[in-house]
């Protein structure tokens, strides 16, 4: 080798081992050298007992993947790109032509929007049920459904449901399908909210839980990544496969993000939790407001379920006002606030809020409310600065 550029290429020097520290090293790469032919047919990154190219999997993915299966309380793990993404995975490692899913009117929209678009075209069909009414789940399943999507809460709204009397009716229906040699169904939930925190879904029977590591995992507000949780090494398996043949992949330097952020979840989400309910209890009181719609509030929908089955509640909350309050008030309101900043997503440093037309998100159970709707997440400022905030936007109605 005697040109300075192969030199530099193929430079014989290897650090020492030994090096350990706090953060897990970032590994990054698309081309993982092998050290024989041997070695290259071989390898096998099906059951992560090796590293054959970057898309499968480095270092620094795998540690992520354990620790978020950890945190769900689950045996495997795959990443995808967003939280969407991870969504997706589920529909198409498990749907083909000719089969259902049953997602909850209340669900996350482009949850519903992917089957209303891309699953329709691929002869895959969907129902919208009413997750506050397990007896509406019991009606539509039928010998088509080979996937059950579950929230817990309800996006925007923040309904809880009924979690484990929706599991006993997809059991029910298995059980039934079995017996007469049928295909059932597979329980999947959007676990972002709980965040593996506030209860653990495999516990309550559900066979799938995805979260999006952009929310309380990364915490920073400048990752998007998500996850797919899983006990059953064949339901893994499926997911792996496709999540193979769809191309999704992760950044090594976004793993890394969500791992930093992942040190601190627990403070985060309690925090948060105890900020947001501060917050609500005292939104209630004003009069500008005819509901708050949060978990941990006795008149919310779901208060029960929520307080049988959930050690904790998340930042979210929603604001119903009166129906004398136009949306064009509504708008001004939230574009006069100085420290909720209008923006998606949530569970980030910075407070957010959002105006919402929910008469036009429902379909399955009427929305009760005349008024306008505003869905704030509560970020890490001080709860009295915030508070603050919400007044000063009352004040201006």
């Amino acid at each position: 080798m005697s040109h300075s550029s192969t030199q530099l290429i193929h430079h014989p020097y290897k650090p020492p081992a030994g090096f350990e520290s706090v953060s897990p090293p970032v590994h990054k790469a698309s081309t993982i050298i092998f050290p024989s032919v041997a070695a290259l047919r071989s390898r096998d990154w099906k059951h992560k007992t090796g590293y054959t190219y970057g898309l499968h999997g480095t270092p620094t993915t795998f540690t992520l993947e354990e620790r978020i299966a950890s945190l769900e309380g689950g045996k495997f793990c795959t990443l995808a790109p967003s939280g969407l993404a991870a969504v997706t995975l589920v529909d198409m490692a498990l749907l083909k032509a000719g089969d259902e899913v049953l997602i909850p009117d209340n669900a996350y929209g482009p949850n519903k929007a992917f089957a209303q678009a891309e699953l329709a075209a691929w002869g895959i069909s969907h129902q919208l049920y009413d997750a506050m009414n397990p007896a509406d789940l019991a009606a539509k399943l039928n010998i088509k459904t080979r996937l059950v999507w579950l929230e817990a809460p309800g996006s925007i709204t923040l309904e809880f449901p009924d979690l484990p009397a929706l599991v006993d009716i997809v059991k029910a229906h298995n059980q039934s399908a079995s017996q007469s040699h049928a295909q059932g169904a597979v329980t999947a939930i959007d676990n972002t909210w709980g965040a593996g925190l506030a209860f653990n879904a495999f516990a309550l029977g559900i066979d799938i839980s995805m979260q999006a590591l952009t929310k309380y995992p990364s915490g920073g507000a400048d990752v998007l990544m998500g996850s797919v949780v899983t006990h059953s090494e064949a339901l893994h398996q499926l997911l792996h496969f496709c999540h193979m043949r769809v191309g999704f992949g992760v950044s090594g330097n976004d793993a890394e993000g969500v791992l930093r952020g992942l040190n601190s979840i627990g403070l985060r989400y309690a925090a948060q939790d105890a900020t947001t309910r501060q917050l609500a209890a005292w939104l209630q009181g004003q009069p500008q407001i005819e509901a708050v719609l949060h978990p941990a509030l006795p008149d919310s929908p779901g208060h029960a379920q929520w307080k049988r089955d959930c050690s904790g509640a998340a930042c979210l909350f929603s604001a119903v006002f009166k129906p004398d309050i136009s949306s064009q008030q509504i708008d001004q309101f939230c574009d006069s606030l100085k420290l909720f900043r209008l923006g998606y997503s949530w569970a980030g440093p910075v407070s957010l809020c959002v105006p919402y037309d929910m008469p036009a998100l429902r379909v399955a159970r009427p929305w009760p409310h005349k008024g306008g709707l505003v869905r704030f997440a509560v970020g890490l400022e001080s709860v009295a600065d915030l508070q603050a905030d919400l007044a000063q936007g009352l004040a201006r109605l």
